[in-house]
């Protein structure tokens, strides 16, 4: 690749500008510094990139193994911007409860200054009226116990569509790229359950329009976050990335408006069905509601809505569906307990699955090894003191969930894929030493975070996952393409998937159809 002497010229530019700000920032915390102020520990870093050559492609385990050298809390400079990284149990209890208060605040990165509906994002929204209301609604009427139930059709048709696509291929002795039907699944459920089907209709545009930009987003929104090793340098948008964004959250808006549109036309009538937009068009239109919703809070909400939920519960499915077929034993198993719970004359139902106990910890047991989430983000609001060291205001904090589910000191066997440890009963904790007993205040096991700024959509992941990889194992046995073992190395993707495609060969073993 040729460089001309105008590129030459700019990075070099950008460089010389970045160590003469990372010069005056390190000179300033060394003049204010004072001898009372603690930091936690750091390992010796670089000038300019700071900290920046102990990260490897997989970053919550880079982080693990500098914390296993630097303690539970650890200070990094990455670049021009700095955080604090949490590794253990007890300090993540110390973080996210006993200053959980201090802590509900979500940094901002690039990307979030960077589309048309800044100020108005709900994951990323400042601890206040705002981010408290959007959080009421979706515990109380978006993501309740009540409107899951009512989209329970959704959800199952969906598996449906699934199956009946993998049977076609188990007829045909082809394989199929499990991760792709994940997607495509996670993806069919939030369109139909977030918006109806008649909009897609209408507007003759397919949901795997919405998959393709919510990938490109998370492509080039990953690349433009990146941009925050440069501090003040990022703002300025050096490599295009931030151009990119906004054309694709405008293409997404184009979409969600005609949306809108067609909702408010039918919000009054017979043909509303009550779903997630119908919802927010409601509270929109109520005049004395706490807070008074713009058209770009819905869109926003929409948009982290599928950020936030495609890609993390297709993960989850395949890292579930990698660990199973590597284990034999685990899958004859769970296998048995479906049989045992639904019987071979009809399909596996979501009221099934509260009846399988060790499904359940199947998953669990994923979700501690492969969060798909690795880091939860918090930022603080005011001084304090964590573990014995002083953290600044506005400090941002990495809780490494990754690394604290993986954790020696709580965990038996780490790095083993063992879902007996989920079974809490006097019979398991005889037969197995590594069972653990769980519960709601645990801070070994926080999958989907917790406090305030914990997951408000665990339930509906945890429901999505659990009933369809009982279908896939009750209809299926699976072949692996091109070996007997599922190559199970992680990706350097944001949510951490499997490094290569999980390809098999769907074998019929029950046709429910």
């Amino acid at each position: 690749m040729a460089f001309d002497g105008a590129t030459i010229f700019f990075y070099i530019f950008s460089f010389l500008a970045l160590l003469i700000f990372t010069l005056l920032v390190n000179n300033k915390r060394t003049t204010n510094g004072s001898s009372k102020f603690r930091p936690p520990p750091s390992p010796r870093s670089l000038p300019i990139i700071g900290h920046l050559h102990h990260i490897g492609s997989v970053i919550p385990e880079s982080f693990q193994t500098l914390s296993h050298q630097y303690g539970p809390l650890i200070q990094l400079n990455l670049g021009a911007s700095t955080s604090i990284v949490v590794s253990n149990a007890q300090v993540a209890k110390q973080v996210m409860k006993t200053h959980d208060l201090n802590f509900s605040y979500r940094p901002q990165f690039g990307s979030s200054h960077d589309y048309l509906y800044k100020g108005s994002y709900f994951i990323t929204a400042p601890y206040g009226p705002y981010w408290r209301f959007m959080k009421k609604i979706c515990v109380t009427k978006l993501l309740s116990s009540s409107q899951l139930g009512r989209f329970m059709h959704i959800r199952e048709q969906e598996l449906e569509k699934l199956l009946k696509s993998l049977l076609i291929c188990s007829n045909e002795n082809r394989s199929t790229d499990l991760g792709l039907d994940f997607t495509t699944l996670t993806n069919n459920i939030l369109c139909r359950m977030s918006m109806g089907t008649t909009c897609f209709k209408k507007y003759n545009i397919d949901p795997e329009v919405i998959q393709c930009l919510v990938r490109e987003f998370m492509h080039v929104g990953a690349k433009l976050s990146m941009g925050e090793v440069l501090g003040p340098l990022g703002k300025f948008d050096l490599f295009g990335y931030g151009k990119k964004l906004r054309k694709i959250v405008g293409e997404f808006d184009k979409i969600l408006e005609g949306f809108l549109k067609e909702h408010e036309e039918r919000i009054n009538t017979e043909d509303c069905q009550g779903d997630m937009m119908d919802i927010l068009l409601q509270v929109y239109r109520n005049e004395n509601a706490e807070v008074r919703l713009t058209r770009n809070d819905i869109k926003a909400f929409f948009l982290d809505i599928f950020l936030a939920g495609t890609d993390t519960s297709s993960v989850a499915m395949q890292w579930t569906m990698a660990e199973i077929m590597n284990n034999p034993k685990i899958l004859k198993k769970l296998r048995a307990e479906i049989n045992d719970v639904v019987g071979t004359n009809r399909l596996v139902k979501e009221s099934d699955i509260p009846k399988m106990p060790y499904l359940q910890s199947c998953v669990k047991e994923v979700l501690r090894l492969h969060p798909t989430a690795p880091f939860a983000l918090r930022q603080s609001s005011e001084d304090c003191k964590i573990n014995g060291y002083d953290i600044k205001v506005h400090t941002r904090t990495l809780v490494n969930v990754y690394a604290i589910m993986r954790d020696p000191q709580s965990w038996v066997n780490p790095e083993e894929y063992i879902p007996e440890r989920f079974l809490v009963c006097e019979e398991h904790e005889h037969e197995h030493e590594h069972v653990n007993k769980m519960d709601g205040d645990d801070f070994r096991y926080i999958p989907f975070g917790f406090g305030r700024r914990g997951c408000p959509g665990s339930s509906l992941a945890l429901t999505v996952i659990h009933l369809t990889i009982a279908g896939l194992i009750q209809c299926f046995e699976w072949k692996i393409k091109g070996g007997d073992k599922i190559d199970m190395e992680e990706g350097s993707s944001f949510f951490a998937g499997l490094a290569k495609p999980l390809v098999c060969y769907p074998v019929t073993c029950f046709n429910p159809f």
